[in-house]
């Protein structure tokens, strides 16, 4: 591919926004609902109430919250707890009710199907649903009561679980919190969030949150989750413009968020097995590559089992984070590149699931997040043809059909996301022509050679000098161009740093 003139110093102003739209387009997406989504939306009753509204449990005195990204409207679950007199902990969480405002085939839900999911591009985020939907109606939102699919399960004192069961409440939220906030809170380095504080009851409920996430996080390390750390850098905005790079660090509280929803999924799962129809796993197979993972692990003095094996590798992968934290994002996107992405398949009753080798699980859906993940939609009406006794909605053809569609348009809003990361880092780093910076090679092949900075996070290709450089070592490279329309940053080879 030829690579577009630099960028120099004194280039007018990039509209990242129009760069977005762009985005969109080229990989496949629509970027606007249509008139005829628009008017649907705006036809919903906020104040309607469903007829299968009137089973439904209220659970609305439950000391719900959420806990989620700071500026995040599409809020789709909620959690609770309660501790058992024989040490057993109930989880319960609380999912937004999206198919009861969004019926199958509506405008609404066939352009949900189209995309996929949502898809976030740091200076505009593409929703999947219109906002009077995600981030209104069908978001768990305080200060309102909420129509919700309630999954329950028991963290056992060894960390398994017991499973429960699903079905429906009106909940309503008492705390809309914030990864980074609880999370420096609970890991004893930041003040207890001030929402927190004013809910009596919410910092015990939130404490004994996080001893059900550690007992479920220990159970599954023991069985072999994979503890992989990549840096994906997101770009800070304001007005428009690029600000900043960041990388947003796993803490307690994203941790806990991750260990409810495994267990969440888990329990869906099983539900649905229990009930014998069709399902959507979702997968990441043995590793394709689990040679090239073998010879990784040899260069760095260490050996792996000939045959695919979770546990190993999770050992591995926790002794070079220990030994080498620097370098072990860059080790651990070299794995995740290895093993292979994550896909959907079709799980008939009664056959043999994939299931998911980097979670050491087995039997994991994606069902937790029906705002923003198509998939979730679907789940949640193969739950409720459970639960009302009737026919699935979904034939299992057309479940083979959105596993592949939606399997392939994941790839794709994946890529949307890594290109906007690199505009966003070729428009912060524009000015800066001529500068050295010091960074990690993260590739060396005949494809080419490439360098991510220590500060900012960008990454970039090594277009002079770039021969015998090899992958995990530290040097200094001059900045030469920037495209922020392909997301290109050049750099010279300057030295070892």
């Amino acid at each position: 591919m030829s690579r577009r003139p630099p960028v120099r110093h004194g280039s007018p102003s990039i509209n990242m926004e129009a760069i977005a739209w762009d985005a969109m387009k080229k990989y496949g997406f629509r970027a606007s609902f249509g008139n005829a989504v628009i008017q649907e939306a705006n036809a919903i009753d906020p104040n309607a109430k469903n007829p299968s509204w009137h089973d439904a449990q209220d659970l609305r005195e439950l000391l719900w919250s959420s806990i989620d990204n700071i500026d995040s409207r599409d809020l789709d679950q909620m959690e609770y707890c309660e501790r058992e007199k024989n040490g057993e902990i109930h989880v319960q969480v609380a999912i937004a009710d999206v198919d009861s405002r969004v019926p199958k085939n509506s405008r609404i839900d066939q352009y949900a199907a189209y995309n996929g999911a949502s898809i976030y591009l740091d200076v505009h985020t593409f929703p999947m649903l219109p906002d009077k939907l995600s981030a209104g109606i069908t978001s768990l939102l305080p200060g309102k009561d909420c129509p919700a699919m309630i999954v329950d399960y028991w963290v056992l004192l060894d960390g398994t679980i017991r499973y429960g069961t699903v079905y429906r409440a009106i909940v309503a939220n008492k705390a809309k919190l914030v990864y980074e906030q609880v999370g420096a809170w609970l890991e004893g380095t930041g003040p207890m969030p001030e929402n927190v504080e004013a809910v009596p009851g919410l910092e015990a409920q939130l404490r004994l949150q996080n001893e059900a996430a550690v007992r479920l996080r220990q159970r599954r390390t023991g069985q072999g989750a994979l503890a992989l750390e990549t840096i994906e850098a997101q770009a800070v905005y304001e007005a428009g413009a690029v600000k900043d790079l960041i990388v947003l660090e796993l803490n307690a509280a994203r941790s806990l968020i991750e260990e409810f929803m495994v267990a969440a999924n888990r329990t869906m799962m099983a539900f649905l097995s229990a009930a014998g129809i069709p399902r959507i796993e979702r997968i990441v197979r043995t590793p394709r590559d689990w040679e090239g993972i073998v010879l990784t692990a040899a260069a760095l003095g260490e050996t792996l089992p000939a045959q695919p094996d979770v546990q190993a590798l999770s050992k591995f992968l926790v002794a070079r984070r220990a030994a080498d934290p620097e370098r072990f994002p860059d080790l651990s996107l070299t794995v995740v590149k290895l093993m292979g992405p994550g896909e959907y398949a079709l799980l008939a009753p009664g056959s043999a699931p994939i299931g998911h080798f980097a979670l050491a699980v087995t039997d994991y859906t994606h069902g937790t997040a029906p705002n923003r993940r198509y998939v979730d939609l679907v789940i949640q009406r193969l739950l409720k043809s459970v639960i009302d006794k009737k026919p699935s909605p979904y034939p299992v053809q057309e479940l083979e059909e959105l596993c592949a569609w939606l399997t392939d348009k994941e790839k794709a809003s994946k890529k949307a996301e890594r290109f906007m990361r690199k505009a966003a880092a070729a428009v912060l780093l524009k000015d800066q022509i001529g500068k050295t910076f010091v960074g990690l090679v993260t590739g060396a092949s005949d494809k080419g050679s490439y360098v991510r900075l220590s500060t900012p996070p960008a990454e970039g290709r090594v277009v002079e000098g770039e021969r015998g450089l090899r992958v995990g070592q530290k040097i200094r490279v001059r900045l030469l161009g920037t495209d922020p329309f392909k997301g290109f940053i050049d750099f010279a080879f300057s030295g070892n740093a």
